[in-house]
């Protein structure tokens, strides 16, 4: 590395918006490539392919119920026919998991449980409740006093999804519902993209890691793990590399391995305008395409990206407020498309502001917020100050509130747009 960059390339930035950096971030990214592990180490990981069924579901005729499985013809007639209770002879019990040995026919039914496969000649089932034997399992006839739809309380083969239906799509985040679907069709092998290992340095001399004690002047290296944790939850795997103190050729060697060992490198700290702000210097001199140094925003506005052999490094602000906001702004998309996530930003909506928010911005504000749901309406809250240097606002934030640039501050009551921090978050 060289001597330090000139002053006027720290001041003459060129602010890129929001939007058109996640745009340039976006269009860099490269699904990653996929592995099979087995269903249970498949839960919150994205499929690397689409899965459709490979058989119908139910696979057979079953009982929705505990009843009697019977001819629909064989009972009572109340349009018009005889309304007398048809008393049915009791062939066998048939509990679930168990084959019926013998078919149903005319005056003949089965004693099913739920979920029990439907013998034979029977197309519908009455619910033990409308019977005379509901509580005599032994019971060799039943007496069944009023009409049943044909049908009723049967579940079809193929009735819930046929052969070849799509079960989740490529990049679908496998929750609670798509393990039962992946699990009833017998699929304990699932192919899932592989997680992106994000790298995570901070630079600066004054950090301290966690087991350290204080000491003057100096404070612990909360951003590393705040941001561990968000790339946890995004779906990455989260690889920390510790501290570097602000000098730019210590700095440049640990971001080389980063980029070598990771999918993603984030750093934080050094992006600003001070004579210490290292990754500025490096930037200059860097080695690949950057694809911007500066957006037009609050907090973060010096965040930069850069891609250096097809890996992507992205220097967020020391601010923690600041690098909360740039990690869910910018990292959160980028590690969602490597997962092959559909929509890997999430989308907005809007909200009413629970609070006025006094102040003037030249650029779009992204404020740590809360939604609120009062009587059937959203309201979002910022959860504290917003000055970009404070840690504790962070703290329960689900969504960021977007400020748009006014000369006037906003009201209570107005509506606000409003990102969620989360997939598949508010409203």
């Amino acid at each position: 590395m060289s001597g330090d960059v000139s002053r006027p390339d720290r001041f003459r930035r060129r602010a890129v918006t929001p939007d058109e950096a996640v745009r340039r971030i976006l269009e860099r990214i490269r699904p990653l490539d996929a592995e099979t592990v087995p269903l249970p180490e498949a839960w919150n990981r994205r499929l690397a392919e689409a899965v459709t069924a490979p058989h119908p579901y139910p696979p057979f005729r079953r009982s929705a119920m505990d009843g009697y499985a019977v001819r629909a013809e064989d009972l009572p007639d109340e349009t018009g026919g005889s309304a007398e209770p048809a008393v049915l002879q009791v062939l066998e019990t048939v509990p679930a998991g168990m084959v019926p040995h013998r078919p149903v026919g005319p005056g003949q039914a089965s004693r099913v449980m739920t979920g029990a496969m439907l013998p034979e000649g029977a197309d519908t089932v009455v619910m033990l409740e409308m019977t005379d034997a509901g509580d005599r399992p032994d019971a060799e006839t039943v007496r069944i006093g009023k009409a049943v739809p044909k049908g009723r309380n049967v579940a079809e083969a193929g009735s819930e999804l046929q052969a070849g239906d799509l079960l989740a799509a490529e990049g679908c985040r496998i929750g609670p519902g798509e393990t039962a679907l992946l699990s009833a069709f017998g699929l304990a092998g699932v192919r899932v993209v592989r997680r992106p290992r994000v790298g995570i340095l901070s630079t600066g001399s004054e950090l301290l890691e966690v087991h350290e004690p204080l000491a003057p002047g100096k404070i612990r290296n909360t951003n590393a793990w705040m941001l561990a944790g968000s790339v946890s939850d995004a779906g990455g795997e989260p690889i920390l590399y510790g501290r570097v103190p602000d000098e730019p050729r210590e700095a440049y060697a640990s971001i080389l391995k980063g980029l070598a060992e990771c999918d993603l490198l984030i750093t934080t700290g050094g992006v600003s305008v001070g004579d210490r702000d290292i990754l500025t210097e490096i930037v200059s001199e860097w080695q690949g395409d950057v694809l911007f140094d500066k957006v037009a925003m609050r907090p973060g506005s010096p965040t930069t990206a850069a891609v250096r052999d097809g890996k992507l490094l992205l220097a967020l602000s020391g601010n923690p407020g600041a690098c909360f906001v740039g990690f869910h702004l910018f990292a959160a998309p980028a590690i969602r498309a490597m997962l092959k996530c559909g929509q890997p930003v999430p989308q907005t909506f809007q909200a009413r502001t629970a609070e006025p928010f006094p102040k003037i911005n030249a650029y779009a504000r992204y404020v740590r917020s809360r939604i609120e749901i009062r009587e059937g309406t959203i309201w979002v809250r910022p959860t504290g100050n917003d000055q970009s240097g404070l840690m504790a606002t962070i703290a329960g934030a689900d969504s960021l509130m977007v400020v748009p640039p006014l000369k006037t501050g906003i009201e209570a009551g107005e509506w606000m747009t409003v990102l969620p921090l989360r997939e598949g978050g508010w409203p």
